[in-house]
C-alpha cells in the first residue's frame, strides 16, 4: 500500500489500539476530576455573573416589519436575510404514508450551511481539561450559558456579518488530524430544522492558547457537576460532549451490535414518509400575524422576531426570527439493569426534517401540551409512566435549554426514570429497543444515528451524572 507524497503512513492497528485505550484512560480521568487547576466548579456561577455584568446584553420581541436585515420574500412568503446567507424561515410539506394516509405543512428552518461547533482541549498538570465559553445567545432564558469554544456558522466564520472574527477558529477549520478526539456530522431537531447537520468536534492543543475573559478550562468531571443544573450548559456543548469516546466499562448488552443495527436499519426502511420544501406562504393551517406566525389552534411552536444587543459578539447589533415553542417539553429515557448491565430504552424517531427520516431518540420526546387533547391511546408511549414516576425512580433531572440562535424559551424537563419491571418489559413495542449506553457512544462515532435530544442524555449518563438507583 502506497501513501500520498509527504503524508505519514497510518499506524498499525496495534498502536491504534494502545492510542484508543490511551485516550480513554486520560477520558475516564479527566471524567473523576471534579475540581480544575484553573476555575473550581463551586466559582462558575459567580464567574458566569461576573460576564453577565461587564457586557450589555438585551433582546427584545420587535413586529416582523421592524426586521432590518430580513424580509418576506416576494412570491414565496419565506422570511430570508437580505445577505442571501445564515438561514431562512421557509415552508415545509409532509406526507406520511404509513398507515393511515397523513399529509401536514408546517413552517421550518433551512440553514443548509454547515456549522463547527468545537471544543478546545488541553492537559493540565496530567488531566484533560476543556475549554468552555460563557456565550450569549438570544433565545436563552438566561442569556448566558456555558457553549462549545467555539459555535459558528459558515456564515459566521467567513464573516458574513461584517463581524470581528470567530475567536479560536483556526484550531477547528483546518485541525492537525493527529490531535482530533471527535470530529463527526450530527443532525439537530428534525422537528423544527430541514436536513440541519452540524460538525461536532472536539480537538487537542499542545500549544499556549491565549487566556479570554469568555473562556474557562474544566474537566470533565467538572462539567458533569454543571450538568445538574437548569439551563447552565448550553445543546450544542451538549452534542458534542455526547461523542466523546468514552471506554466501556460493562460489557454485555441484550441486542449485539450486528442486531441493533439490524433493527434500527430495518426501522429505517419501514417508514413511508416523503417531505419536501414549499413556499411560506402555501402553508395552511398557520396564520401570519404582525409579530408571530402561528399555529391556528395555538399547539406547537411560533415565528417570532428579535432585536439583540450583546456586548461580546462579532457583530454587537443585529435582529433575527428565532421559533419559540408553545411549553416546556419532557424528554426522558427509561433505564433498566439487564444481566447486570445498564439499559436505556431508545426510539426510532420519525422527525420529517432529518435527513434519514428515522434517527435514535430518548423513549419519550414531546411536548405534553401538544397532546394533552388526544384520548390516553393516542398519547406518546410511556409518556404517563414517566409523568407519574414516582421521585425514588427518577435518577437524573435538570431543564436543559435547546439551541438558543434559533429557538426562543425553547426549554425541555431532560429525565432518566427506573423502569417498573412490571409494567416495561424486555420486549418493547414496536419502534423501541432495549440498548446499552456504551452502543450509544460507539453510535456517535457516526453522524445521524443519534438525535440531538438522545445525545444530550447521553452525555449526562457518560459525565456520571447519575443519582445512586433507589432513591435521592
Amino acid at each position: 500500500m502506497t501513501t500520498s507524497l509527504g503524508a505519514p503512513p497510518a499506524p498499525p492497528a496495534a498502536v491504534r489500539s494502545r492510542q484508543d485505550r490511551g485516550l480513554a484512560d486520560r477520558i475516564a480521568l479527566s471524567a473523576a476530576t471534579r475540581q480544575g487547576v484553573h476555575l473550581r466548579t463551586a466559582d462558575v456561577h459567580a464567574w458566569l455573573a461576573e460576564r453577565r455584568r461587564v457586557n450589555a446584553f438585551q433582546v427584545d420581541r420587535i413586529p416582523f416589519a421592524e426586521l432590518t436585515q430580513w424580509r418576506f420574500e416576494d412570491g414565496s412568503g419565506n422570511l430570508v436575510h437580505r445577505s442571501g446567507r445564515f438561514f431562512t424561515v421557509e415552508g415545509m410539506r409532509v406526507v406520511d404514508r404509513d398507515g393511515p394516509g397523513r399529509e401536514w405543512r408546517q413552517p421550518v428552518i433551512r440553514q443548509p450551511e454547515i456549522g463547527i461547533l468545537g471544543i478546545l482541549a488541553k492537559e493540565f498538570d496530567g488531566v484533560l481539561h476543556f475549554l468552555m465559553q460563557a456565550k450569549m445567545e438570544p433565545g436563552n432564558p438566561n442569556l448566558l450559558q456555558l457553549s462549545p469554544t467555539v459555535q459558528a456558522t459558515r456564515s459566521n466564520y467567513t464573516k458574513a456579518h461584517r463581524g470581528a472574527n470567530v475567536t479560536l477558529i483556526d484550531h477547528f477549520h483546518r485541525p492537525d488530524r493527529h490531535r482530533v478526539i471527535v470530529d463527526v456530522l450530527q443532525s439537530e431537531q428534525g422537528s423544527w430544522f430541514f436536513h440541519k447537520s452540524n460538525r461536532n468536534m472536539i480537538v487537542e492543543t499542545v500549544g499556549d492558547v491565549p487566556e479570554l475573559d469568555d473562556f474557562r478550562w474544566l474537566t470533565l468531571g467538572q462539567i458533569a457537576e454543571l450538568l445538574h443544573e437548569d439551563d447552565l450548559v448550553n445543546m450544542n456543548a451538549r452534542s458534542v460532549l455526547a461523542c466523546v469516546p468514552h471506554q466501556d466499562t460493562t460489557p454485555g448488552a441484550l441486542l449485539s451490535d450486528a442486531q441493533l443495527l439490524s433493527w434500527f436499519t430495518g426501522e429505517r426502511s419501514r417508514h413511508d414518509v416523503y417531505a419536501e420544501r414549499v413556499p411560506l406562504c402555501s402553508v395552511s393551517g398557520w396564520r401570519r400575524g404582525k409579530e408571530t406566525i402561528e399555529h391556528e389552534e395555538g399547539r406547537y411552536f411560533k415565528v417570532v422576531a428579535v432585536s439583540v444587543r450583546a456586548g461580546n459578539r462579532e457583530v454587537v447589533h443585529w435582529d433575527q426570527p428565532l421559533i419559540e415553542p408553545v411549553g416546556v417539553g419532557v424528554t426522558a429515557f427509561l433505564v433498566r439493569t439487564i444481566g447486570g448491565v445498564p439499559h436505556v430504552l431508545v426510539h426510532a424517531r420519525v422527525e420529517a426534517g432529518f435527513l434519514d427520516t428515522v434517527e435514535l431518540a430518548p423513549t419519550v420526546q414531546c411536548t405534553p401540551a401538544n397532546h394533552a387533547h388526544l384520548p390516553p391511546r393516542r398519547r406518546p408511549p410511556f409518556l404517563d409512566a414517566v409523568l407519574g414516576a414516582p421521585a425514588s425512580r427518577i435518577r437524573y433531572e435538570a431543564i436543559h435549554s435547546e439551541e438558543g440562535g434559533r429557538f426562543l424559551n425553547a426549554r425541555s424537563r431532560y429525565l432518566v426514570v427506573d423502569a417498573n419491571a412490571t409494567e416495561d418489559g424486555l420486549d418493547p413495542p414496536p419502534g423501541y429497543a432495549w440498548v446499552t449506553p456504551a452502543q450509544l457512544s460507539a453510535l456517535t462515532r457516526h453522524g445521524h444515528y443519534l438525535n440531538v435530544e438522545a445525545r444530550t442524555l447521553l452525555a449526562c449518563l457518560n459525565a456520571g451524572a447519575l443519582r445512586p438507583q433507589g432513591g435521592m
